[in-house]
């Protein structure tokens, strides 16, 4: 018999195998796990060159898969910007911004980019466009927030190129002063393309640096213990154009993520034809275990897109809604793809079943695993309708961030169910789990987590009552093995199981016996993807030989503040030896800080002007 690649043992695993629920150790061989028992049973199967490592008493998980991550279009885009996820105050995100502003270069933008609410900050407040204005005067600043709005400064305002004679967009608004000139408040009324059309005509990172961006926001996802994600497109990410970074990291090995990925239509009233384009060119399921087809959506039609912008009335599909919906699916069943349809309202939803019941009626949908994502609203009849098609339905924790705006709208009892995840699982449709990010909600799953157990919002708002909540248990295998049959990978991964992929975390605190306050605040001190260690802190840094090369480029956000909650320079010391001995890649040194840049740029000094400050006195850490 063959000796395993590596032996973990003294653990609390919690492996969601319900005939072998509970094991201290488990051995992992060509990156599936071999044996899953106790540390006796386990420990006779090492060899001479197996690594063994002593987890201590800690509580080991399955590695969680996100249903539903823009990771590629997140990827391309990571290392160019500063996440405001987890800061807890305006305050701390207008110093970031500031420090930011300070060393990104023109012709470059300081972009925040979704992922943060205004009610997660103390002053339950956006910033001012005359703030923006302040904090960066010269360099363009882009602030997406959830669906509703972007701010942009004057300097974004002049680069993007919008005046007096500016027209409005379908769909949304350019807020004017009293003169016609736009102010720099875009609005979703509901539609967010304006935010997004916006949005792109900023500069992009080069191939090379795109690569790096990617690397990097994988490595942010396994600090979290995510192992897998389902890709659901995007808007502005083109097939295969865009997917191009994705493959080769693939090709090379460098992937860290599993990831399925859906194919997101690009052209509205070309819907039909992208499908027909790339069912002729792809084939579902291809690919390999870590980077591998998965059918269409989340976009299938763009009349069929119900944007969840709780501020505004709801918005009712067109009349061609059924039609352009009906040619797509037709298409889809002809050619065993499944596939993914974003629907935030049950309005929306009971017209896509009725498109659904009668293609099944002459091409039946038997063994596709199609899904709704998100169905905030959804009502009993239209799970049932689900249920008895053999659908699924994806649900994301997006009320954490816009729950006070549907509770503003729609009242708090309308709130206690939205979604209504308990029954959909009492119903025995199948649900799962995800965060829709990286714009409209935070990559971070301890907040889904969080909000499935506790019912609340990121800012405390209690909007869930106890009876709609799911326990700990069940909330986690809605982020394992309720997934995988939304990738059609059921018995690949989710459990920690013998035969199946060897990925796990070890969370920095034991989610079982935690309080629930703290379960949003989760991280992992070991992630580890088809056995290898892929991400280690804490007691397992020593294990850690997976760090991505510098972020790219030298002025990127991820240098100084990492990621969620700006770990990196609010963290202990270490983060900040990290931040300069690895994640430090110019070319030059500085006379009076060396390769300790970020120390530099996150210095308290007497003035908001770093470059001119620091330069005075002979550093070089402006100019990197």
């Amino acid at each position: 018999m063959s000796t395993p690649d590596i032996i973990l043992h003294r653990g609390l695993f919690t492996t969601l195998d319900r005939s072998n629920p509970a094991a201290s150790a488990v051995a992992i061989k060509d990156g599936v796990f071999m044996a899953v028992a106790h540390d006796r049973e386990v420990m006779k199967l090492a060899g001479p060159s197996t690594s063994i490592i002593d987890l201590k008493g800690r509580r080991v998980l399955p590695g969680l898969i996100d249903n539903h991550l823009h990771i590629i279009r997140g990827g391309l885009n990571f290392n160019m910007e500063l996440r405001w996820d987890g800061v807890r105050s305006l305050a701390d995100a207008m110093a970031m911004l500031r420090k930011q502003a300070a060393i990104t270069p023109p012709p470059q933008w300081v972009r925040v980019v979704g992922g943060f609410t205004e009610h997660q900050f103390a002053e339950r407040r956006l910033p001012t466009i005359d703030e923006l204005n302040a904090a960066a005067p010269d360099t363009p600043v882009f602030i997406l927030h959830l669906y509703d709005r972007a701010l942009l400064n004057a300097a974004a305002m002049r680069a993007v190129g919008y005046g007096k004679n500016t027209p409005e967009p379908p769909g949304g608004e350019i807020v004017r002063d009293a003169k016609g000139n736009p102010t720099g408040l875009l609005l979703a009324k509901p539609n967010a393309n304006i935010l997004y059309a916006t949005l792109a005509r900023g500069p992009k990172l080069p191939f090379d640096y795109q690569v790096s961006s990617t690397r990097h926001f994988m490595r942010e996802l396994n600090r979290f213990g995510v192992t897998g994600a389902i890709d659901a497109g995007g808007g502005f990410q083109n097939y295969p154009e865009d997917y191009a970074v994705i493959q080769k990291l693939s090709d090379e090995g460098h992937l860290t993520i599993r990831l399925a990925y859906n194919l997101f239509t690009q052209k509205p009233k070309g819907e039909k034809q992208d499908f027909l384009n790339w069912t002729s060119t792809s084939k579902y399921k291809q690919g390999t275990d870590y980077f591998r087809h998965n059918g269409a959506g989340e976009m299938l039609v763009f009349s069929a897109a119900d944007f969840e912008d709780f501020r505004v009335t709801r918005p009712d599909m067109p009349p061609e809604m059924e039609g352009e919906l009906e040619e797509v699916v037709r298409v889809l069943v002809q050619n065993k793809w499944p596939w993914r349809l974003h629907a935030t309202y049950d309005e929306t939803i009971s017209r896509a079943l009725d498109v659904f019941e009668k293609v099944d009626q002459d091409m039946p949908l038997d063994g596709l695993h199609w899904f709704f994502d998100h169905a905030e609203t959804i009502s009993d009849q239209s799970i049932d309708r689900i249920a008895a098609l053999g659908g699924g339905i994806a649900v994301q924790h997006r009320m954490a961030y816009q729950g006070e705006y549907f509770v503003e709208r729609y009242g708090i009892g309308a709130a206690e169910a939205t979604p209504p995840v308990k029954k959909m699982l009492d119903k025995g449709v199948k649900v799962s789990a995800g965060t829709d990010a990286t714009r409209v909600a935070s990559y971070n799953p301890w907040v889904s987590l969080s909000w499935l157990v506790t019912g609340r919002t990121v800012a405390g708002l209690r909007i869930t009552p106890q009876r709609n909540c799911l326990d700990r248990e069940t909330a986690l295998r809605m982020w394992t093995e309720n997934v995988t049959w939304f990738s059609n990978e059921e018995g690949k991964k989710g459990h920690i199981e013998v035969g199946q992929f060897a990925d796990l975390m070890v969370p920095d605190r034991d989610y079982f016996s935690c309080s629930e306050a703290e379960i949003a605040d989760t991280t992992s001190d070991l992630t580890i993807v088809g056995g290898k260690i892929v991400y280690g802190a804490g007691d397992f840094a020593s294990f850690d030989k997976a760090t991505p090369p510098p972020a790219m480029p030298d002025w990127s956000p991820a240098r100084t503040f990492g990621g969620y909650g700006a770990w990196a320079e609010k963290g202990p010391a270490r983060a900040a030896c990290i931040q300069a001995a690895q994640f430090c890649g110019c070319s030059n040194s500085c006379g009076v800080h060396g390769h300790d840049h970020a120390r530099a740029w996150s210095s308290r000094i007497p003035t908001s002007d770093l470059k001119s400050f620091w330069g005075a006195l002979g550093c070089a850490c402006w100019a990197v």
